[in-house]
């Protein structure tokens, strides 16, 4: 039976309709950071309480010692800022300013986490007696489960992540990437150990699904290190939180920066780059950076950035590494601006590794179909690329949004394996393995579609006449019905006057 990724959601929602008292007339961006801070400031009152009482337990006064928590990766939680404190002035008018005092305070005591948190509970236009009503709501939820606290506190963070999305549509599209398209990048990539780079990397999505799959498979989530950056300081806040509730040590620069002016890891060379770069940019900036060493297989147009995203992480791939992307379906086979010779060089240079249609209504933000790009810097398969058609995949979760199922990804992910194996067959309508000169004949258009064909079609045995006799039939028969409907419209529209 197929799996989407909504599958299960029970404590999420729980938190998500909790969070939603909050909202009121206020905008979906603007209670965003209200919500994730009230989640985030639960949960590390919670780990620490858990510890703290174990502590006491011991009986060795060191319940206060500041050492016994980060030493187990524990954020350490001053006294005015601990959830009891809180919970218990839930209800006084002040109940904003003490829960700004309590984000001031953990900041101090813990230095990863300066300028990160939100503190803007005390504003005038957050109502005062629905922040209470929420502080009760969450007093009443335990965020520690024993053995799977990461784990249920990160769910519930991406969860309210995608339905923020889904609330601010367009806007969205700057913080969040939808979990099956990351889980795909990464079931493909495979990034067991070395470093990971993710230069637009919005609410760190990317960072915390690598850190499952290592996690998944038995591996050691310090076997890789995690680097990036992003140019809004909300989003860049945001993947602060969400990187520290999962435990997971990232470089994301020492504040936010835009990627092209500002590259916070310059000397990066990155073993696995993953990456959902805003779509189709225009005045990027293209002007000022003419001359830059990134554009290595050409410079890319000023009225789109696709290209540049994209020469910006092969500059930054190590001798064997790998990248994962998410372009617009327009990068596959445009020719304006210079960007099909960009894309005829970097194909020439034999790094193009696969190339994935994917399916549509993948994204809150947008409706713009996109491909998933995997270039190599030492491709299993010298001088071959892999094809694939996605676009039937997936499943409907709601009118407007497609998931792709576990499944899906498994069947993308081994059809990609098979390929770096050489044991890979093309099929039609899904894959095709093809040569360099082959995507020469075709003006070095990327599409899926001209490579794998389309699906033959099962001979349902009915001869050629009688299905044309039967179809004809049926076809007459929808006439006939056509017309007296007609007659019925003319009919009624002459009673009340409209006769045509």
């Amino acid at each position: 039976m197929a799996t989407n990724n909504t599958a299960g959601i029970g404590f999420e929602k729980q938190i998500w309709d909790a969070a939603c008292v909050l909202r009121g007339n206020m905008d979906a961006s603007e209670y965003k950071s209200v919500v994730l801070g009230l989640i985030f400031l639960k949960y590390i009152s919670d780990r620490f309480d858990e510890k703290y009482q174990s502590l006491v337990a011991e009986g060795d006064g060191f319940e206060e010692d500041i050492d016994e928590y980060t030493s187990e990766g524990i954020f350490f939680v001053p006294e005015n800022a601990r959830w009891n404190v809180i919970a218990s002035n839930a209800h006084t008018p002040e109940i904003g300013t003490i829960i700004d005092e309590a984000m001031r305070a953990i900041e101090k005591e813990n230095k990863r986490l300066k300028d990160i948190l939100p503190k803007n509970f005390a504003r005038p236009e957050l109502d005062k007696r629905r922040l209470g009503d929420v502080v009760d709501l969450f007093t009443n939820i335990k965020m520690v489960d024993a053995g799977s606290s990461k784990d249920i506190l990160g769910r519930t963070y991406e969860y309210c992540l995608s339905k923020f999305a889904e609330q601010e549509g367009k806007l969205a599209g700057e913080f969040y990437t939808p979990s099956c398209v990351v889980r795909t990048l990464v079931e493909v990539l495979q990034p067991y150990n070395g470093r990971v780079y993710d230069p637009c990397c919005g609410s760190g999505g990317m960072f915390v699904q690598s850190a499952k799959f290592v996690e998944n498979h038995r591996g050691n989530i310090n076997d890789i290190s995690v680097y990036g950056q992003d140019s809004n300081p909300t989003t860049w806040k945001m993947a602060q939180m969400n990187l520290a509730i999962r435990g997971i040590d990232a470089d994301l620069g020492k504040f936010n920066a835009d990627t092209f002016f500002n590259d916070c890891h310059p000397t990066l060379r990155a073993d696995y780059i993953m990456a959902n770069p805003p779509f189709n940019l225009s005045d990027w900036g293209a002007d000022k950076l003419t001359d830059d060493v990134r554009w290595q297989y050409g410079m890319p147009p000023a009225g789109n950035a696709n290209f540049a995203w994209l020469q910006h992480m092969i500059h930054h791939l190590a001798p064997n590494g790998k990248i994962g992307m998410v372009l617009a379906n327009g990068s596959l086979s445009s020719q304006s601006g210079g960007e099909g010779e960009i894309r005829k060089n970097i194909i020439n240079a034999d790094l193009v590794e696969c190339i994935i249609a994917m399916p549509t209504q993948l994204f809150y933000t947008t409706q713009i179909p996109v491909s998933l790009w995997f270039l190599s810097k030492n491709k299993k398969q010298k001088g071959k690329t892999l094809f694939i058609d996605a676009r039937k995949l997936g499943t409907m979760v709601t009118r407007k949004l497609r998931e792709l199922t576990d499944e899906d990804i498994a069947m993308i992910a081994d059809a990609y394996k098979a390929y770096c194996e050489g044991t890979l067959e093309d099929q039609k309508g899904f894959c095709a393995v093809v040569d360099t000169e082959e995507i020469a004949k075709q003006d070095y258009i990327l599409t899926p579609g001209r490579y794998v064909g389309i699906e033959e079609q099962e001979d349902d045995g009915e001869p050629f006449e009688e299905k044309m006799a039967r179809l004809t039939g049926e076809l007459s028969e929808l006439f006939a019905q056509s017309h007296t409907l007609e007659a019925e419209i003319r009919q009624k529209l002459e009673a009340i006057g409209y006769g045509i």
